[in-house]
């Protein structure tokens, strides 16, 4: 079987899959070791038996529902390519809607918190633009710092902080300049908890009470203590939650409140800052 044979095959297998020739494509360029334009290059080049295992199990995990970016281990991020696995969320762009405001408002020597790193994808892109910023990345799953503690050495990145705890809870009162965060937000009977990607990732990173909002309410509360005068809190949420966020905020104490849209022209982001 060479590569044109392979990712016609693979596309017939995932014809039910709403991408099948760019999954089939990241599925190959795995089982080969290759980028992209390799297999449009080297159509005819034939597969080892080895390479062509793999590739077919690839494509059988794909079809079974499997994230792409859990088989291959691998999500890109930003400029960076991150390690994700089912301990973590998979980054998507939209969050980098997060990333792009917040690099409008860092200034040198801040000391900037990412809660609910994960994969580490917010704290290091944050870190990676601006290497005159004190950077934390905080969760509260070991696990999740694991991968987060592999992406930081992967990218370089070492003088990024991990740090494990629950939300602001032991962070000192008015000692950060900015807070941002991709919290969970999804309500906890959302149907499309059962579809997709998201079935395949961990529930306490998506899912926050009955209306998803129950840790953006207490990031806000705990914020509010924590950050200095005029410093900043930024949050990702639901694209229907973006009047709700703002009302938390108004209710935190916060001014200058403002949502901003993501790649798709949703609400995605609202920041809000503290007054002096």
């Amino acid at each position: 079987m060479n590569i044109e044979q392979a990712l016609a095959t693979g596309r017939q297998t995932l014809s039910n899959s709403d991408s099948p020739e760019s999954d089939c494509q990241a599925l190959l360029c795995y089982a080969l070791g290759c980028n992209p334009t390799y297999l449009h290059t080297w159509r005819d080049k034939l597969l080892t038996d080895q390479q062509q295992h793999n590739y077919s199990d690839y494509v059988q995990q794909r079809a079974s529902g499997q994230p792409i970016a859990h088989i291959i281990s691998q999500r890109g991020f930003w400029s960076l390519d991150l390690k994700v696995t089912s301990n973590t969320l998979i980054p998507r762009p939209d969050t980098e809607t997060l990333v792009r405001i917040a690099l409008g408002k860092v200034a040198p020597e801040m000391l900037i918190v990412d809660l609910g790193t994960g994969s580490g994808a917010i704290a290091l892109a944050l870190a990676s633009e601006r290497a005159d910023i004190k950077m934390i990345g905080a969760d509260y799953s070991a696990s999740a710092l694991a991968v987060a503690k592999e992406n930081r050495e992967q990218c370089q990145l070492n003088h990024v902080v991990l740090w494990q705890g629950d939300w602001l809870s032991a962070v000192a009162s008015r000692s950060l300049d900015m807070i941002v965060s991709n919290p969970p937000y999804i309500e906890s009977d959302d149907p499309h908890l059962l579809q997709g990607d998201v079935r395949f990732e961990p529930l306490s990173a998506l899912v926050s009470g009955h209306d998803g909002l129950d840790d953006i309410r207490t990031i806000a509360q705990q914020a509010q203590r924590c950050l200095k005068p005029n410093a900043w809190l930024m949050v990702e949420h639901g694209y229907l939650q973006a009047e709700s966020v703002t009302v938390i905020f108004q209710q935190a104490g916060f001014v200058k409140i403002e949502t901003f849209k993501d790649y798709g022209d949703n609400d995605r982001v609202t920041i809000g800052q503290q007054p002096l």
